[in-house]
């Protein structure tokens, strides 16, 4: 396979930290087995979104087929690295299918693609997460035209409701060595053990009680890294940085203080600055070069950050 755009290794470190510039598929290797207490990412989204111009990049996959075969081998290497017992927390949506490229305006069941693609590659399946998503938001941010109020008044038959992001958690079977200390109150807990999280903008967020209590709602849609420095001279239409609570979250709920994280897709750092924010350590890999430079510099912000708090508790 030939890349449009020249392939390129690079590495950076910190006191917690190590960033990989390269293909996750090769990268991986260089880490021992079972030396990985909690992963946690989004993987790129099959042919919905271009982030790089380069044949490595999964998001380029021409079928779900191609996509498939390609991510297999990354599944291959985080199983490897996990240790047995841990969680891999995978973030995804469904994708949009549109009638000029898949001849049908309608879904793809990416969310399932990927639970089939884990369990086929040896992950046990352990509970997902739908996360609530704000349907005016999404169809203005997204010009979604199916949910737009023109195209409700003008045939309701076309509309659909907006599409949630999900939370897949996996585990690597065997037993976990090392019991987690949860970060989190019984309450905290009652509220994070329901199946759906909300953006924090829910129709019920006011509700402190009754069937909509133990929902979450304060992950925030826009609590992400900033991405406009990463960007390039449009060689991408999308990043998309998970949430940073939401991350939080997953961190607190299954992995210890200074045990160490993983993201195969780091993109510009998100996971690995919670990470270190945290008391975690973090390493990853991305495979283009300026959204690893942007993460580099994320990363060595956020231990900065993480050392002065911890210089002034102790003062």
């Amino acid at each position: 396979m030939t890349d449009v755009q020249p392939y390129v290794t690079d590495e950076a470190n910190g006191e917690a930290w190590r960033l990989m510039l390269g293909d996750s598929c090769e990268r991986l290797s260089e880490l021992p087995d079972e030396s990985i207490d909690l992963a946690v990412y989004s993987p790129p989204f099959a042919s919905l979104y271009t982030y790089s111009p380069s044949d490595r990049d999964l998001g380029n996959a021409s079928s779900a087929d191609e996509f498939a075969e390609h991510y297999r081998f990354i599944l291959n290497e985080v199983l490897r690295v996990m240790k047995p017992g841990r969680v891999i927390a995978v973030h995804c949506q469904q994708i949009a299918t549109q009638k000029w490229r898949d001849g049908v305006v309608g879904l793809s069941d990416f969310r399932g693609d990927l639970i089939r693609a884990h369990q086929d590659a040896g992950y046990t399946f352990y509970g997902e997460v739908t996360i609530w998503k704000n349907p005016q938001a999404q169809q203005i941010v997204k010009k979604v035209a199916v949910l737009s109020f023109t195209q409700l008044e003008r045939d309701s038959a076309s509309s659909r409701p907006a599409l949630g992001d999900y939370l897949l958690i996996f585990r690597k079977p065997g037993d976990n060595a090392v019991p987690v200390d949860p970060e989190c109150t019984r309450d905290e807990w009652t509220d994070w053990a329901a199946p759906i999280w909300t953006t924090g903008q829910g129709p019920f967020d006011a509700i402190d009680a009754g069937p909509f209590g133990s929902c979450w709602f304060d992950i925030k849609e826009t609590n992400t890294l900033n991405t406009a420095v990463a960007k390039e001279n449009g060689d991408e239409r999308h990043i998309c940085p998970l949430q940073l609570d939401l991350i939080e979250r997953v961190l607190r709920l299954w992995s210890n203080r200074g045990e160490l994280v993983l993201s195969p897709f780091a993109g510009i750092g998100s996971e690995g600055v919670v990470a270190v924010e945290t008391g975690r350590r973090f390493v990853g890999c991305e495979l283009k070069p300026s959204y690893w430079q942007t993460a580099v510099r994320n990363l060595r912000a956020a231990e900065h950050r993480a050392n002065a708090e911890t210089l002034f508790g102790a003062s």
